[in-house]
């Protein structure tokens, strides 16, 4: 296996946010970028800056609300929570990535057949 960390696709990001803030609660930006890594065996590599701007992007829409609170170390920190909005839009763009999914993965078999 390679030690390279890929950048995450265009447009999943905001899929991958949402779906850490259903799973695990509140968050704050740091700890989210963390998680994803986590859970991506450590071969997606989250920016800092393209993770808040995501949040940005997830707040304007109303998919995502913030509240200040205290992090782990004790430092002011935004944690963010999915909204109700948020939870709509995860059920379909989950079942719009699978459609997708599905869709290159019959593309990549082509070679196969």
């Amino acid at each position: 296996m390679t030690n390279d960390r890929s950048e995450i696709l265009q447009g999943t990001l905001d899929l991958m946010v949402l779906k850490t803030l259903e799973a695990m609660g509140p968050l704050h930006g740091y700890g989210l970028a963390k998680r994803i890594e986590q859970l991506s065996e450590e071969v997606l590599r989250v920016n800092q800056g393209t993770i808040y701007a995501s949040l940005v992007r997830l707040m304007q829409k109303g998919w995502i609300s913030a509240e200040w609170g205290a992090s782990e170390n004790n430092r002011k920190a935004k944690f963010y929570s999915i909204t109700k909005r948020g939870r709509k839009q995860l059920t379909a763009e989950a079942e719009n990535w699978e459609r997708i999914a599905g869709v290159m993965g019959r593309v990549l078999q082509l070679s196969q057949r």
